[in-house]
């Protein structure tokens, strides 16, 4: 039975929005857009979507095969949220990418948009919502990052430097939130 909760997919889908922080990477969007030409937002947008999804169902698999349980996977992921968070409230970079070659599916769909951050939550969120309701915030989410992606150069001129630096921090504050949750809900679990 589907156990469609609205409540559970608004959640979800703020959780994710501010995992993946496409308004945020709007900057780096345009940067990559003024190195390489036109970004492909359709492909990008699809293959992260599917990368999320399968990662959904097979992440759980693939960590019980080498040994590792949901709530432990929970918990390091609550520190990689917490310290996503903190990238985005302090404006500092902790992980240092390299600099991508080209704009294709790699630089976006991952690890841009489906990154090891989103990954981390995905799985974090199943120990905690139904399925149906994570697969549908995914949908949600990938739709709102195709739209930002093709109208990134309206919304950077429309927010402004500093309208994009407060949407970050305030995402940064509900991120650091949900990894604090995320923690408490879980490490209990490691030690039953």
């Amino acid at each position: 039975m589907l156990e469609i909760d609205f409540k559970e997919i608004i959640t979800v889908g703020m959780v994710l929005f501010a995992v993946i922080d496409i308004v945020g990477s709007i900057p780096i969007i345009v940067n990559l857009r003024s190195k390489v030409g036109h970004i492909e937002s359709e492909k990008a947008s699809i293959v992260a979507g599917l990368i999320m999804i399968v990662f959904l169902f097979v992440g759980e698999g693939f960590l019980s095969l080498i040994g590792i349980d949901v709530h432990s996977f929970a918990v390091a992921g609550s520190f990689v949220l917490f310290f996503l968070a903190l990238e985005m409230i302090l404006g500092i970079r902790i992980y240092r990418d390299e600099e991508p070659g080209s704009a294709s599916i790699v630089p976006l769909a991952f690890p841009l948009i489906a990154g090891a951050g989103t990954m981390t939550t995905l799985l974090s969120l199943r120990s905690q919502f139904h399925t149906i309701n994570i697969i549908i915030a995914i949908i949600l989410n990938i739709i709102l990052v195709y739209i930002v992606l093709k109208s990134s150069k309206k919304i950077e001129t429309l927010l402004g430097e500093n309208g994009l630096g407060v949407v970050r921090k305030t995402f940064g504050v509900i991120l650091l939130a949900i990894a604090v949750k995320l923690f408490a809900a879980n490490v209990k679990g490691l030690f039953v």
